[in-house]
């Protein structure tokens, strides 16, 4: 390679120098912000590319084919990570290392073949191959990346690959037709032009950082909406018999709106007993299994609720009271057929009283049925549960 027609050019060595310093220092940024692989990578490469660059320099400077082997190992350690940043996407890890491990293990037949170029070919040349190496690194980046990913990061990877493979045939062109001041003139304004094109890659590569923070930023927002909305919930929620409990019936009585339907109040019959005789965690289970017979005894437009200890409220929204009447026998029915795991049938009984809530506050509708259950109970014989 006849380095003596190749002077080097300082204004276009600071400008590539300066170029990649600014683009390393923003892919280091993004990386220490994000801990994503992909920018980590990127800010390496930058970091390779700059010592292949002062390689390069020293190449053209002193014309000596000896700085030509550092010089190519750098420049492909450049390719390489953009490879495998490629190959990490932003996934945070690399998929797969025996993929650039055989990249690496290439590297001693690569500069051999860039040793065979510099002998035999001139200096356009072998800047005519580094330049479609390049336009393929580009365009695998551009294919690996997900569509959805960075749109203008994948574009400015194209719009790159587009302009290194330009690069290629105009220093074809002008190693066959013009003379060496022609091309070297050429490769300052390439110079500039690819500085323009990695701002506008760097620039890209700061939007879609901004653009994946904001999306978690609205991630984050709407997981805390929906712990709001559950936490909301919960706070009306019965732990044990997963009904309403006694806090959102106080807000709904407390409100004073009129109710239109009918209210049931419902207690079990001699539940002390109960816990006396088997335990609490047994009577815990009594209570779990009414709050599910209770729930699927409803229609979606009730509400049921645990009021207190064993006693529970429902609402029958829009209803008569002989259906809802007909309702709490049946509710009654189904519970002296219980069984309790590990003991066998237990038949419970509960009093239970209803009072229609139609153009009266709810508060009254409720007093009235409370104590319709009450006198039922009085008016029972006593009865043990743990008799049948």
């Amino acid at each position: 390679m006849n380095f003596a027609a190749a002077a080097p050019d300082f204004t276009t060595f600071a400008v590539e120098g300066i170029g990649t310093l600014l683009f390393g220092l923003v892919f280091h940024f993004l990386w220490k912000q994000s801990r994503i692989v992909f920018f980590g990578l990127w800010s390496a490469a930058w970091a390779v590319e700059a010592l292949a660059l002062a390689f390069g320099y020293q190449l053209l400077r002193s014309h000596n084919p000896a700085w030509l082997a550092p010089y190519s190992i750098f420049e492909f350690s450049f390719a390489i990570l953009l490879i495998a940043a490629a190959r990490a996407g932003f996934s945070g890890e690399i998929r797969d290392w025996r993929g650039v491990l055989r990249f690496i293990a290439i590297l001693p037949i690569f500069v051999a073949l860039v040793y065979a170029l510099g002998w035999t070919a001139r200096v356009e040349g072998f800047h005519a191959a580094h330049a479609l190496v390049l336009c393929a690194v580009y365009l695998y980046n551009y294919a690996a990346l997900r569509r959805s990913v960075g749109i203008g990061f994948r574009f400015s990877l194209l719009l790159l690959s587009i302009a290194f493979m330009e690069h290629a045939m105009v220093l074809v062109y002008l190693a066959a037709a013009g003379t060496a001041p022609q091309w070297q003139g050429y490769l300052r304004f390439e110079a500039y032009y690819d500085f323009a094109l990695n701002s506008v890659l760097a620039f890209a590569a700061m939007a879609m950082w901004i653009e994946s923070q904001n999306d978690r930023i609205r991630e984050i927002g709407s997981e805390l909406a929906r712990v709001r909305r559950d936490s909301a919930a919960n706070l009306d929620l019965d732990r044990l018999t997963g009904l309403l409990n006694q806090s959102a019936l106080a807000r709904r009585v407390e409100s004073g709106d009129v109710f239109p339907g009918v209210v049931a109040v419902c207690d079990m019959d001699n539940f002390k007993e109960v816990n006396d005789r088997y335990g609490h965690l047994v009577g815990d289970e009594v209570l779990r299994n009414i709050g599910h017979l209770l729930r699927s005894s409803i229609r979606p437009d009730d509400e049921a609720f645990r009021w207190g200890g064993d006693e529970f409220v429902i609402l029958f929204n829009d209803q008569r009271a002989e259906v809802a009447s007909k309702r709490m026998a049946g509710i009654a029915d189904r519970l002296r057929d219980f069984r309790v795991r590990g003991f066998g049938q237990l038949p419970i009984s509960f009093s239970w009283g209803i009072a229609e809530s139609h153009d009266r506050p709810l508060r009254d509708a409720l007093d009235e049925a409370d104590q319709s259950m009450y006198a039922l109970k009085r008016s029972r014989p006593s009865h043990n549960p743990t008799t049948g």
